[in-house]
């Protein structure tokens, strides 16, 4: 690793186009003085493009020529009128300094702006079509359309993930959570910037992947958005609503997202056995599980721009969630015999938190941020596993717990541009956390205190076409309990280049690595009993898992069609997998181990054409080789799965299909297959306020949701096929509102959105 990264610093510096011309610039919008982000700058002579170059997230641009004639240097983005400047004969460097671009004019339903995608420093930027957005109610259904292999929306559960993972949302360049994409209107989002590679900043926080979504800017006045879909004949409800007001320097806004749900036919069948030195036991269990659950989050928030380079944001945020579950049925057991089970359980958590952020540009090139978030945790859980034998015995085993939690994050980030070339970013982060778990019925009250220390450093450099980032850091993290204490140091680090070809190809490379280091619970050492069977109980041995993950992505992209390839190996050192074992005594231990090895290797393919005649299509394939082992076991799994959409648009009339193709995952002895899901949606849009929709989720499949898995340790081999009857061919209707209301005056100055705002809420 270390040569790795001397071999890149040396690139990095050591390479220079000593008989290059350069033309540089900065690319503003008359209207409203932000940076236009992405233009296009091409340098031609006698209609023959020459060179070319991107405007970054500043809106700077820098063109390298060897030719030292006299040209014409274009300046175009979508929504704009072209900029034509002359470039007059010469060997020396020339800076244009600030090129304004006037907005273009639209011509209503006539205009159809195309898909614009482009790379910029190792990510894809992409600026949703007019005809995409035209033909999405939400955020997600717009995400659904969007060429980002990689990416999976699912309108199902209204959730984002990349790569199987949570990405780090980003608004404005604030840190948000998905419930404040399902707040968005398609109409409000100019840009979608996104990475499969996490950044630095972000790589200690478990996310996948990185999004960073852009608003439109916006005058003075205020805006309402209002969503909701319910089922006809299923207990399923969900909503969205968001208002906002603008007035000079501030803005406030206010979410409220609820979701309930409240299944009843909700069923396991589950075949296991478990089976030690002297002893085995087999289990047949039908159960009905029915389950409900309330979300009540909601947010306040205030942002204050005195002036463009400045903003200050506060978010409260509190969430209420109420869940309730129950396990009722039958056991067939080779050793008591047979016995009725119910388990049931409760749980309420309230979680309010307060977010304070400060964003401020000392110039066009340095900047700072300052974030510190306080969050409050309390979780109430009861619950009674109650086995009533035949012979009129029951046993009761009971968990019981009060959680208390207590955290503050503080952060601080400062971003440099040497050049339009290289930059420097370099930031630090602290989490520091008090919980209490109060374990009722044996009155044991373990105090757990974490102090998480994170410091890093990424450097970005651009070598003709060729993109090069590195990154590196280092985890500080210590934890204790009342039994144990621990401390961790560890490194994370990314290289990656990217090769920008041509207009048309594309070329990505990666290199990561990062610990997984573990969680309190799984540390603290705590055992309860949960069956007549089974113990579970913490590991206050396991390592760090230190994962290796190599990458290369080829896409394409021509006209109204592109494609794209990612290859991936992940090898994971010391990876944590759940484990059994035999104590004795008819009694076997459940806990969290290290196994040998864990790898995959994966190829995914995405392909993406839009806007013939009103019909699109989104397309994700993939296909995964896993491979786990460990002591005296090896296990391997060839699993296919993927997504498409295909939508058609007419009018005020939007056609839908979405379906997931599920497939299998294997994680030490336990092999899951994923969640199943599809939908066909009809819209109707009377107007430019109302939108009125109907889906069929679940389609000809009476079970509904389907979660079947295995497990093939030789301790506790098992089966289980649990699905929810009430998903089946369920049909949903939902209808949205939006109005922009109260304009007090407009003016030609430069808005709050155009400075970093939103949500920046970090959930613990």
């Amino acid at each position: 690793m270390k040569h790795l990264i001397f071999v890149v610093y040396a690139v990095i510096f050591m390479v220079c186009n000593v008989n290059a011309r350069t033309i540089s610039g900065t690319v503003i919008s008359e209207k409203d003085s932000t940076a236009v982000v992405g233009a296009t700058c091409e340098l031609k002579i006698a209609n023959s493009t020459k060179a070319s170059a991107i405007c970054n997230e500043n809106g700077r641009f820098t063109v390298t020529t060897d030719l030292p004639d006299a040209a014409i240097l274009i300046i175009s983005m979508t929504g704009y009128t072209p900029s034509e400047i002359v470039i007059p004969k010469s060997s020396k460097d020339i800076a244009l300094g600030t090129v304004y671009l006037n907005e273009g004019i639209a011509l209503g339903e006539v205009s159809v702006t195309a898909q614009e995608i482009i790379g910029s420093r190792g990510r894809t930027i992409v600026f949703p079509s007019a005809a995409d957005v035209k033909a999405s109610s939400t955020a997600i259904s717009l995400f659904q359309k969007l060429p980002l292999a990689g990416l999976e929306a699912n309108p199902v559960n209204r959730t984002l993930s990349v790569d199987g993972g949570t990405p780090m949302i980003l608004i404005n360049g604030v840190p948000s959570t998905i419930d404040d994409v399902n707040s968005l209107q398609p109409k409000d989002i100019a840009r979608i910037e996104f990475s499969r590679i996490t950044p630095a900043r972000y790589a200690d926080r478990g996310a996948s992947g990185l999004l960073n979504i852009t608003l439109k800017t916006r005058d003075d006045g205020g805006e309402f958005y209002g969503w909701t879909r319910s089922a006809v004949a299923t207990a399923f409800f969900d909503a969205n609503i968001r208002t906002s007001y603008h007035q000079g320097p501030s803005q406030f806004s206010f979410s409220y997202s609820p979701s309930w749900r409240n299944y009843q036919k909700v069923y396991d069948n589950n075949r296991q056995s478990y089976v030690g030195d002297d002893f085995r036991v087999d289990l047949e269990e039908h159960d009905r599980n029915p389950f409900n659950y309330f979300s009540n989050p909601f947010k306040l928030k205030y942002n204050y721009s005195p002036s463009t380079r400045t903003l200050f944001s506060a978010t409260l945020n509190a969430s209420v969630m109420t869940n309730k579950r129950e396990y009722m049925g039958y056991t067939h057991d080779s050793v008591l015999g047979d016995y009725e089970n119910h388990n049931k359980s409760t749980g309420k958590t309230i979680t309010p938190s307060l977010d304070l952020f400060l964003h401020h540009d000392f110039n066009d090139n340095n900047s700072l941020e300052v974030e510190a978030v306080g969050t409050l945790m309390s979780d109430d859980y009861r619950r009674d596993n109650i086995y009533d034998f035949e012979d009129g015995n029951s046993d009761v085993y009971s968990m019981n717990v009060d959680s208390r939690r207590r955290s503050l994050i503080t952060e601080i980030s400062y971003n440099h541009d040497f050049s339009d070339k290289t930059s420097l970013s370099a930031g630090y982060q602290n989490t520091i956390s008090h919980s209490t778990n109060k374990y009722i019925d044996e009155d044991f009250k373990p105090v757990l205190t974490e102090n998480n220390n994170y410091v890093y450093a990424s450097l970005g450099q651009q070598i003709n076409k060729v993109y090069l980032s590195l990154s590196t850091g280092a985890k500080l993290f210590w934890v204790k309990n009342d039994k144990d204490k621990r401390k961790f140091i560890r490194n994370l680090s990314t290289v990656q280049a990217t090769w920008n070809i041509n207009s048309m190809w594309r070329i990505v490379g990666a290199f990561r690595y990062s610990p997984g280091i573990p969680s309190l619970s799984a540390l603290t050492d705590y055992q309860q009993q949960t069956s007549p069977y089974l113990i579970s109980n913490g590991n206050p041995d396991l390592k760090v898992a230190e994962y290796f993950t190599y990458q290369l992505m080829p896409s394409f992209k021509y006209k109204k069609f592109s494609t794209s390839l990612l290859f991936t190996h992940r090898n994971v050192k010391n990876a944590v997998i759940s484990d059994i074992f035999y104590l004795g005594d008819k009694l076997f231990l459940s806990q969290s181990v290290n196994s040998k090895r864990n790898e995959y290797t994966r190829g995914n393919l995405n392909m993406k054409i839009s806007d013939i005649a009103g019909f699109g299509a989104n397309v994700n394939l993939e296909y995964t080789h896993y491979s786990s082992a460990g002591e005296n076991w090896n296990h391997h799994l060839n699993a296919f799965s993927g997504s498409f959409s295909l939508w058609w648009n007419r009018g005020p009339v939007t056609l839908s299909y979405w379906r997931k193709i599920p497939g299998k995952y294997l994680s030490g002895h336990y092999v899951g297959k994923e969640e199943n899901g599809d939908s066909f949606g009809i819209e109707y849009k009377p107007n430019k306020h109302w939108t009125l929709g109907a889906d069929w989720m679940y389609m000809f499949d009476k079970k509904g949701t389907k979660y079947p898995s295995w497990n093939y340790s030789s301790t506790n081999p098992a089966t289980n096929d649990r699905y929810i009857r009430h998903n089946g061919n369920m049909v949903v209707l939902s209808v949205s509102y939006s109005a922009d209301f109260g304009s007090i005056f407009r003016s030609a100055r430069r808005s709050l959105n155009n400075s970093d705002s939103g949500s920046s809420l970090l959930k613990m």
